[in-house]
């Protein structure tokens, strides 16, 4: 079963994601992902946190040659309009179809300062893109010779504010053709679920984000980040642990179980601890 027939069924899913190489040593990446094997499917990202790395398209042919079924991450920020329809062409091509679609941070975030973004389309017009070359066309109008088939997904901050703009641009995404969603991190369930129950009718499978917080030092570098809300019981938790990583899997896992009772799956960010997610989710298999 493919992940987008997974997507129209009622299993629970469970995806990750890895991040490229930043050099040409594949050695890594690709023993974290013979450690996650067997997940419905795996997201590579795309220069995230606005860092260089080796493109999530090689990679993803990686995890494709692998038997694992991958989730290109494609970023507006980096790539005009015609080089964003062909890395989608190119995907397509290597047999990648499971596309999601993001804005990218803002290169400010990373170590090219100054860089200057693209954005030349934002993320509703590339997903109706992605859907236009389905059709046979490209954006200047002209006939493809062999159209794609994607499966385009995109992202959604369950705890960004104001909410009810997260909620429109939500319907706007949907409306422009995106099959799924995954989320920004998240560690408080309830919360997630007032959001969740607000956009729920939309039928769209939104698949929550889950990040293993393996230290305190990482967790307050995760503070930092815009739309990351970590509730003050698990700060505390994670401060008073005598092994700051067990305690950070103990609540992954926590927070995944009471997903699990209402929504349509999980995204795991191990973010370079991967072996740990079998652990994680040894409950729910």
């Amino acid at each position: 079963m493919t992940f987008k027939e997974k997507l129209q069924s009622e299993k629970f899913l469970i995806t990750a994601e890895l991040f490229p190489p930043k050099g040409t040593d594949v050695g890594s990446f690709l023993r974290r992902a013979q450690a996650i094997k067997g997940l419905d499917a795996v997201n590579v990202t795309d220069n995230q946190r606005a860092s260089m790395r080796a493109g999530s398209l090689a990679m993803c042919k990686l995890l494709l040659d692998m038997g694992i079924e991958p989730i290109l991450q494609l970023a507006c920020r980096d790539k005009n309009r015609i080089a964003l329809q062909s890395e989608l062409l190119s995907a397509a091509i290597l047999g990648i179809n499971n596309v999601l679609i993001l804005s990218g941070d803002h290169p400010d975030s990373g170590e090219y300062k100054g860089t200057k973004s693209v954005y030349d389309l934002d993320t509703t017009q590339l997903i109706k893109t992605a859907r236009l070359l389905e059709t046979g066309f490209d954006l200047a109008g002209k006939k493809l010779s062999g159209s794609p088939k994607f499966c385009v997904g995109a992202v959604v901050n369950p705890s960004a504010s104001p909410r009810e703009l997260q909620t429109i641009m939500f319907e706007k995404k949907i409306c422009a053709g995106a099959e799924f969603f995954q989320t920004q991190s998240v560690f408080d369930a309830a919360q997630y679920k007032t959001f969740y129950d607000k956009i729920k009718h939309l039928n769209a499978p939104i698949i929550a984000g889950v990040t293993l917080i393996k230290s305190a030092k990482f967790m307050n570098i995760l503070q930092t980040l815009p739309g990351i809300d970590i509730p003050q019981k698990i700060q505390d938790r994670i401060n008073n642990a005598k092994d700051e990583l067990a305690e950070g899997i103990k609540i992954c896992s926590e927070t995944i179980e009471d997903l699990r009772s209402f929504g349509r799956g999980v995204h795991i960010m191990a973010i370079g601890m991967e072996e740990h997610i079998p652990e994680i989710i040894s409950g729910l298999l």
